[in-house]
């Protein structure tokens, strides 16, 4: 929505001119309410902020960083691989102190410029794309293994069951957007491999469990009491993929999800 350009011959039908400054603080508020909304409750930056970042990326950044973020050893900005950041509070930090004992000057930027950029980053340099935002790392750790219940399926650094996923590698393996997803729209983001499968054997033994890996001939799959099974095709005769997903929308808040993703995106194998 654009806003209501007035000038002293503009007139408001039915309205008197006192009448008139409620009626603009009320569209206001609505119009700067909708905009917290597209940034905060779906945790994205909004299109604006994106293309604003492109401008001052190619201005401030792109002599160092490259074009596509990759020039430094160790950092590529597009694929969200850094050498100590996390969180977009970790990145703005560095933007305007400086990093590398000052081989990375301070850059002054006003706020807007300075989400811009981040924006531009969580997009993976896609102005057209959809930016994330990332949260604290801890916090999200904390979130992960309490409130959230992730630790209750997952494992991590070899704690935790195997009934879902093994989730020590997600952070090089899945993008922001990608884990956000799965956070919140779960049956859009599983992988096909990820999807719940039930197994009836001639011996009319039924097994339910994830598959780990398939090919022309078996089936290898942790079943629903954590052992790995290994079955041959011509021994199936019922073979079942459940289209539904093995976990419901997250119902964490919008900055919990946000903090979760962030430690998720830390998980880049056992350290």
């Amino acid at each position: 929505m654009f806003p209501m350009q007035m000038n002293s011959k503009t007139k408001m039908p039915g309205r008197t001119p006192g009448a008139l400054l409620p009626f603009l603080l009320l569209t206001l508020a609505l119009n700067l309410n909708s905009t917290l909304a597209q940034e905060d409750g779906d945790h994205q930056y909004t299109s604006e902020a994106i293309a604003e970042g492109l401008r001052v990326y190619t201005q401030q950044c792109a002599l160092c960083h490259g074009p596509q973020g990759d020039t430094i050893d160790g950092i590529d900005l597009r694929r969200g691989v850094f050498r100590t950041a996390t969180s977009d509070d970790d990145l703005r930090e560095i933007v305007t102190g400086g990093a590398a004992e000052g081989r990375m000057p301070a850059i002054v930027l006003r706020d807007e410029e300075l989400s811009g950029v981040i924006a531009y980053i969580r997009a993976g340099f896609d102005p057209s794309g959809i930016a994330i935002k990332i949260g604290d790392p801890e916090r999200g750790k904390v979130l992960f293994e309490g409130k959230g219940e992730c630790a209750s399926c997952h494992r991590v650094n070899g704690i935790g069951p195997r009934t879902a996923p093994d989730l020590t590698s997600i952070g090089a393996q899945r993008t922001p957007s990608s884990l956000q997803m799965n956070l919140l729209d779960p049956p859009t983001a599983l992988l096909p491999i990820n999807r719940p499968v039930r197994i009836v054997t001639r011996n009319e033994e039924t097994v339910v469990g994830r598959r780990l890996n398939e090919d022309t001939y078996s089936v290898q799959i942790i079943d629903s009491q954590e052992r790995l099974r290994s079955l041959l095709k011509t021994d199936i005769v019922r073979y079942e993929i459940s289209d539904a997903p093995s976990k419901q929308p997250t119902t964490l808040t919008s900055e919990e999800v946000a903090d979760v993703v962030g430690y998720l995106l830390t998980l880049r194998g056992l350290q």
